[in-house]
């Protein structure tokens, strides 16, 4: 079987965690600090703040911004739940906003009508590891006087017209196994405000600026020296790990003709965190006779956030026709840089035998 993700754990990684084994100091310390200070680097930013996970840093930064009980965040209803989850954790309301049927991301030209008084934040998503137009998302946001956090979860070094994404407003990354670089779980934030960087470092360490000395009410939201380490040794391969991904990508999408392969606007970088593409009829079906012939699926997501039981019992009833089509025909195929020459040969030709 050809996996639909496979993280890339090699000598690197498994030399670095005995350093840390070894040295005896396995919570949050310099590995923290030095993996905070290279990631900060390679998005171009003052400062990164990590965490304990993707989720806990996206809670973190809607706390931080002093996001709370009235408040609307607009996101998008077509990404993984925690996005919006971040939101209802404080007390706050997703205000959820169709997206682009070609990008799967946010459609900018929706946000503004759905700006009212209560609205805190911007929540862009850029899914899948492209970037959403964010001239417009900051512009919108300008003129308002909004907040943006951007969910960057799966977009580790992607660019907007030659700009990192987690640069523009403030960064939100996930270091979850399956990510285009991992710690085996973990978060980062990214911004250039020194204020708000000392906020979220406060935060997630049960608001002590020193220890036994606590400020403000504050979370267990910190990373391992051990998961740094990890992520240090991911970093310094992170391009490499792209690249490959995009090269897997243009393979596939110069080759495959039976289904719709993805998008990628002028100006941007993609980064494939996920190869997906549109069966617009008998998905079921191609997913069956993919899996039978040995390459891996995945399909994100079945389900949009605004149909699911958690959200229809908080009186989410609005339709968004964009999130709702592509959550029926979308499946991902393997583009990892595992991947083979073979495998790739072999992903072309069951899929145009669909």
């Amino acid at each position: 079987m050809i996996p639909i993700a496979r993280p890339m754990i090699e000598t690197e990684e498994k030399e670095a965690v005995l350093a840390v084994l070894d040295s005896g100091m396995l919570a949050q310390g310099e590995w923290v600090a030095s993996f905070e200070k290279a990631f900060a680097k390679y998005i171009g930013v003052k400062h990164a703040v990590a965490a304990s996970s993707g989720t806990a840093a996206l809670h973190l930064a809607m706390l931080a911004h002093g996001i709370g009980p009235g408040d609307e965040v607009i996101t998008s209803p077509f990404t993984f739940i925690a996005t919006a989850n971040a939101v209802l954790y404080t007390g706050a309301r997703p205000v959820f906003v169709d997206i682009e049927p070609d990008t799967f991301d946010i459609d900018p030209n929706q946000v503004e009508e759905s700006i009212t008084q209560r609205t805190k934040a911007i929540l862009p998503v850029h899914l899948f590891g492209h970037p959403v137009e964010m001239d417009a998302i900051m512009e919108i946001a300008e003129r308002h006087g909004l907040t943006v956090i951007e969910d960057a979860a799966q977009a580790h070094g992607a660019e907007y017209h030659g700009q990192k994404v987690g640069s523009f407003g403030t960064g939100v990354f996930s270091f979850y196994p399956t990510k285009n670089m991992t710690t085996g779980e973990g978060g980062m934030l990214t911004t250039d405000d020194d204020f708000l960087a000392g906020k979220l470092r406060l935060l997630r360490d049960h608001g002590m600026p020193r220890r036994y000395v606590h400020e403000v009410l504050g979370y267990n939201f910190r990373m391992t020296n051990i998961a740094a380490a990890i992520g240090l040794a991911q970093l310094s391969k992170l391009d490499g790990f792209n690249s490959a991904r995009i090269g897997n990508a243009t393979y596939l999408t110069e080759r495959i003709h039976k289904v719709i392969t993805p998008t990628v606007r002028p100006g941007v970088k993609h980064v494939f965190h996920q190869y997906t593409v549109r069966v617009p009829s008998g998905r079921d079906d191609a997913v069956e006779k993919l899996r039978e012939a040995g390459v891996g699926v995945g399909i994100y997501y079945p389900i949009p956030i605004h149909q699911q039981s958690l959200y229809r019992g908080l009186g989410y009833h609005e339709r968004f026709p964009a999130a709702e089509q592509a959550a029926s025909e979308v499946l991902s195929l393997p583009v990892h840089p595992a991947l083979t020459q073979e495998d790739l040969n072999r992903i072309v030709e069951v899929v145009e035998a669909l």
